[in-house]
């Protein structure tokens, strides 16, 4: 007899959210999908091209991710949807049986492909890659991303770079409402898989709330907050946040995509916000920067070079624990691939740890005095040298 696994129909949960403890406007709940429960606040690392960079999936879960992001607009133009769909999906392609978000490809056609142009049905663009063709329109975007088999897929939006004028903010919003509503008819809802919308609307607070509202109207699994975290003070974004929140439902997830610095998260999880995603864990890991409970920590200052200490003693992640400074400092600067890899392991490592602390602290309501804990813990700074 054949055993059902998650990813059969008949075995899926439905897709959906609880509220488990909420602490002011702080959350704490669970979303259901088809390859398993993500526990919010959350965190979810990236993976572009279908991998975390410097990574073994085994060790990103092992850290506490319950789930990760692909890039639909750089896994449509290679390996190809299409390709990944006839190896079994992007679960079994990448050895992730976990949840995964995928985005819609809208922001790195925006900011990647070259000789783009956009109207009302699609973008029309050339590949970053080789210069081929493509044509993405809302219907082609869910189409890649049901062939990918991402748990949770995204509406294609316009995002618009700030700052800027009022009259482009809002035709851009307009036309990712209109999008919004083919997205909806286009995508196939297979048991535990969901749909989410995405508010647009710059720095404008009306604006904000007017697509936030168009979109509750038209109804989604969940709802992202895009365009933020593209060139505004930190300010401006928590103002928006601020705004916009209170317009969306309370029984749906809510995404702020493409965020960010651990102060960035923070702030944003005392707005409402349950999910995030970001490239700069792993960028910086790359670059010789390492997150730590005390700020943030650059291994390539000669400061390090004679320093037998590890990064965090406390640390769970033995990348921080058990490998000295010095030793560190000479991987980045000899620019050897280990430093990036442990440095990467740090700093993942480092940002699940700080979303199972809001997560504990929500529930415990004491939200605000943990908060207040944590940004004491960045200003005190690093170790002072030996």
């Amino acid at each position: 007899m054949t055993v059902p696994t998650p990813t059969d129909p008949a075995a899926a949960p439905a897709f959906g959210f609880r509220r488990i403890a909420t602490d002011g406007m702080a959350r704490r709940g669970e979303v259901t999908t088809a390859h398993g429960a993500i526990r919010t606040p959350a965190f979810m690392p990236v993976g572009t091209q279908a991998t975390v960079k410097t990574m073994y999936p085994e060790q990103v879960r092992a850290l506490g991710a319950d789930i990760l992001l692909g890039n639909t607009y750089h896994l449509m133009l290679r390996p190809t949807a299409e390709r990944v769909d006839r190896l079994g999906g992007l679960h079994r392609f990448m050895n992730w049986p976990h949840p995964i978000l995928t985005d819609s490809g809208g922001f790195q056609v925006m900011s990647l492909a070259k000789l783009r142009k956009i109207n009302e049905q699609a973008v029309t663009f050339q590949s970053h890659i080789d210069g081929s063709r493509h044509v993405l329109s809302p219907e082609r975007s869910l189409e890649i991303q049901g062939l990918l088999g991402s748990d949770i897929q995204m509406q294609l939006d316009e995002c618009v770079a700030l700052p800027a004028e009022r009259a482009e903010i809002e035709r851009a919003m307009r036309l990712s409402l209109r999008w919004a509503e083919r997205s909806k008819a286009a995508f196939f809802g297979k048991p535990g898989h969901g749909l989410f919308a995405i508010v647009q609307g710059g720095d404008d607070e009306a604006l904000r709330v007017e697509s936030a509202r168009a979109l509750t109207a038209i109804g989604f699994h969940g709802y992202a907050v895009g365009g933020l975290a593209v060139g505004e003070p930190q300010d401006v974004m928590l103002r928006i946040l601020s705004a916009t929140t209170p317009e969306l439902p309370e029984d749906r997830p809510r995404y702020l995509m493409g965020v960010g610095t651990p102060d960035d998260i923070v702030e944003s999880v005392g707005r409402g916000i349950d999910m995030f995603d970001c490239v700069m864990p792993t960028r910086a890991g790359r670059h010789g920067q390492a997150f730590t409970r005390r700020g943030k920590v650059n291994l390539r200052n000669a400061r390090h070079a004679d320093d037998p200490r590890p990064i965090d003693e406390e640390s769970t992640c033995p990348a921080a624990r058990d490998y000295s400074r010095a030793y560190l400092h000479h991987l980045v600067k000899a620019e050897e691939a280990l430093g990036a890899m442990l440095l990467t392991w740090i700093n993942l490592s480092y940002y699940q740890d700080l979303m199972a602390g809001l997560r504990a602290a929500i529930e415990a309501g004491r939200f605000e005095d943990h908060k207040a804990e944590v940004k004491a813990g960045w200003a005190r700074g690093d170790i002072p040298p030996l």
